[in-house]
């Protein structure tokens, strides 16, 4: 589910579901169920920033470059290739990088647009994960607690991380909104996060841009998540109720 918010003209974000395998892509609905057996499975999402409309621009290209680069991938999960991996993910981040960067030197209108990307990659028995900006990967697992498996790369999340401030001070604090890192946006140094987590029944797995995080507490989100029947309009419309300041996005996997 995606939502401009309350108070945006338009929506910046965008977001990624499909499955794939040697031969094809396909694009999935809404909601429905699949197997992992023949097949496998990428979500992401991506939050824009930039002038005019180029924030939406930054952020389609980056789940456009996705659907075009990762079926190539596939030949690595049939092989089993593990180590193979962590490369393909940094590399498949660092080709969207490049492209926003070069289309920004290219085209006034495009200078300085960016985006954020969190992205999960299932497999038979593994979740891997590629990260940059401050959009979210939330896990729960069937046995409760909640854990962000990302990093904000802002200075605020540094600074959480490190135990220096609260998760009440990150909402007021004035930097909350500087990113450190993000795909293009005239960024020459990047640092991708890259992650794996063990799949079992029961688990849980969101993604988030900080839309969603702004409107709803580490608790709140947590509460929802436990609770079978949430869904991600159910998220996007408790945080819409709080805050909606920002273009907000959900997208909510069940490992079944």
């Amino acid at each position: 589910m995606t939502h401009r918010g309350n108070v945006r003209a338009n929506n910046e974000d965008n977001f990624l579901a499909l499955t794939f395998d040697a031969k094809e892509v396909r694009f999935l609905g809404k909601t429905g169920e699949a197997s992992l057996a023949g097949s496998d499975f990428v979500f992401a999402v991506s939050d824009g920033m930039g002038g005019e409309n180029s924030g939406e621009f930054a952020s389609r290209i980056a789940v456009e470059k996705i659907t075009r680069i990762m079926p190539r991938s596939f030949k690595l999960s049939a092989q089993r290739m593990d180590a193979g991996f962590s490369d393909f993910l940094t590399e498949l981040i660092y080709a969207i990088h490049a492209e926003m960067m070069r289309l920004g030197q290219s085209y006034e209108e495009c200078a300085g647009m960016g985006a954020t990307l969190s992205l999960c990659w299932f497999r038979p028995g593994w979740m891997y994960f590629a990260h940059i900006g401050d959009s979210r990967i939330y896990y729960l697992p069937k046995g409760g607690g909640l854990t962000q498996l990302t990093h904000d790369h802002t200075h605020i999340g540094w600074l959480r991380r490190q135990g220096k401030i609260s998760e009440r001070e990150s909402r007021t604090h004035p930097r909350r909104n500087s990113l450190s890192q993000s795909l293009g946006a005239g960024n020459q140094f990047l640092d991708p996060q890259i992650g794996a987590v063990g799949l079992r029944p029961g688990d849980r797995f969101l993604l988030c841009t900080d839309g969603l995080s702004d409107g709803l507490w580490e608790r709140n989100i947590e509460e929802l998540l436990s609770d079978p029947n949430t869904d991600a309009g159910i998220l996007v419309g408790a945080s819409l109720e709080n805050s909606g300041r920002d273009n907000t996005t959900a997208l909510l996997v069940d490992v079944a």
